[in-house]
């Protein structure tokens, strides 16, 4: 399997909204993307299926030499399949060793934090994780203005948040608990009642409070970008969608997301993006 083959199929097989937002890209773009999302993938997987924290730093850390070596390299040199994709479209579109050690810097976090004091704290975490995933894919998509990054880095932290807010009961199980503790206690919701997976008024309008937040983020982000750039965002404005269908799906539910994983079908998704693209949406 070459290096191209195994990023497509690393890709395709998280059934990821992301994955349907590349769908409509020009094949360069779409390559690059794919590369990109396949790296990023491989370095939060060390971090959800190594059970084994010691193991799962040991990879980590392996990570974090094998990109150095590659952008040190004149050839982009990697023994990895997707190094090896994702290294030829670097120059092309401004992927810089920062932002990949970034991305692996956020996954070390998970395994030496599992609560976060406050809003702030989160925020950092984010940042890491989807702010600079963002910025990378706003490149790859073609942005022409400097504005475009704040764009991306907020729309990246919309999405994380609808994701913490989709995954609370999961990642409990994993020993995670991402809402600020100081957001826990201003609602009166007890870590042990998120880990027994109890249900309550007080959980539902902390719930609230979040996805409040996080629809306040894709308006800001929407705010942000710039008309010049509004075209060839579209992707990342698909994944907007995508994930904010997926939001308004939790609210519907009353946010019961402590015993279940609620989630949009993959044909969902896919009338999502066509419907955009059939609109001419930017």
């Amino acid at each position: 399997m070459n290096p191209d083959q195994y990023v497509q199929d690393k890709a395709a097989s998280s059934g990821s909204s992301f994955y349907y937002a590349f769908l409509f890209l020009p094949q360069e773009r779409r390559a690059a993307i794919t590369a990109f999302y396949a790296f990023c993938r491989e370095v939060d997987d060390v971090v959800d299926e190594v059970s084994d924290p010691g193991v799962a730093a040991t990879k980590l850390a392996w990570w974090k030499t094998e990109v150095h070596k590659a952008f040190s390299s004149p050839a982009g040199q990697s023994a990895h399949p997707v190094m090896q994709a994702l290294m030829p479209h670097t120059k092309t579109y401004g992927i810089e060793e920062r932002h990949l050690q970034a991305v692996i810097e956020g996954c070390q976090m998970d395994l030496e934090q599992t609560r976060y004091l406050d809003y702030a704290g989160l925020q950092r975490y984010c940042h890491l994780v989807a702010g600079i995933v963002g910025e990378v894919a706003a490149r790859i998509f073609g942005q022409t203005d400097e504005r475009t990054t704040e764009y991306a880095h907020t729309l990246g932290q919309a999405l994380q948040l609808t994701n913490i807010i989709r995954d609370v009961g999961e990642d409990a199980m994993r020993g995670r608990i991402y809402l600020p503790i100081s957001e826990l206690q201003q609602f009166d919701v007890k870590a042990h009642e998120i880990n027994k997976r109890e249900y309550s008024d007080r959980f539902t309008a902390l719930m609230r409070f979040q996805a409040e937040r996080a629809h306040g983020l894709y308006d800001k982000a929407l705010a942000l970008l710039p008309d010049a750039d509004r075209r060839a965002q579209k992707p990342g404005l698909m994944m907007a969608s995508i994930y904010r269908t997926l939001l308004r799906e939790i609210e519907s539910e009353n946010f019961q997301v402590l015993h279940q994983r609620i989630s949009l079908t993959p044909l969902r998704k896919l009338w999502r993006v066509w419907k955009m693209q059939a609109l001419g949406r930017m």
